[in-house]
């Protein structure tokens, strides 16, 4: 018969499979929908969709190793997270100089329908995310970081349409999208360093 922590484990690494798996599908359909309307905040949510795949598939790969190559493997994820904070950055600063508004109908059922994955995605991972350490927790911060920047994209696309036509909102959310991303990385960071400390 399974142990109480077996099935935990079990039933953490299908949680992480299948974030993995929604997160990968609907980078897809995001990213696409960023380059044909011109949205900085879809583009820095889609680079974390995809951000969240690699970092759910690493999770997958490391759950059945040591408490100090897990602490090792979460330092390697805080790094990860940075990436799309990066990616915005650079789109941001593109599009400063064409300050074009994205669409804003368009942005706001992209960023619907992003929150239902995201939302989905962290009510899987929240009964796990004390379990293995920093890495759960860099899933979980992930997920729950996402459904709060998908409520953002979705009142740009509102404020977009009925207050003030321009790309600022839309800019602005994508800025604050990396700066959450930012601030998962340095959270994560800290709960590895202190895992490593403590399996050392």
């Amino acid at each position: 018969m399974a142990t109480g922590a077996g099935r935990g484990e079990a039933g953490l690494r299908r949680a992480v499979a299948v974030v993995a798996l929604a997160n990968l599908g609907f980078f897809g359909v995001e990213f696409a929908v960023a380059l044909a309307i011109g949205s900085v905040a879809l583009f820095a949510d889609s680079v974390d969709f995809l951000e969240d795949a690699a970092v759910n598939g690493l999770i997958l790969a490391g759950l059945g190793w040591g408490e100090r190559a897990r602490a090792r493997l979460g330092m390697v994820l805080a790094a990860i997270l940075l990436v799309p904070a990066a990616a915005t950055l650079w789109t941001a600063w593109q599009k400063v100089a064409v300050p074009v508004a994205p669409a804003p109908l368009a942005l706001s059922v992209t960023g619907l329908a992003a929150l239902a994955v995201n939302l989905g995605c962290a009510l899987l991972l929240a009964r796990f995310r004390h379990h293995a350490g920093s890495l759960t927790r860099a899933a979980f911060l992930s997920a729950r970081n996402d459904a709060l920047a998908n409520v953002a994209i979705i009142a740009a696309g509102l404020v977009t349409a009925l207050l003030w036509r321009s790309a600022w909102p839309d800019l602005l959310v994508g800025l604050g999208i990396a700066a959450l991303n930012a601030d998962a990385a340095r959270e994560v960071w800290t709960a590895a360093r202190r895992e490593h400390r403590a399996a050392a």
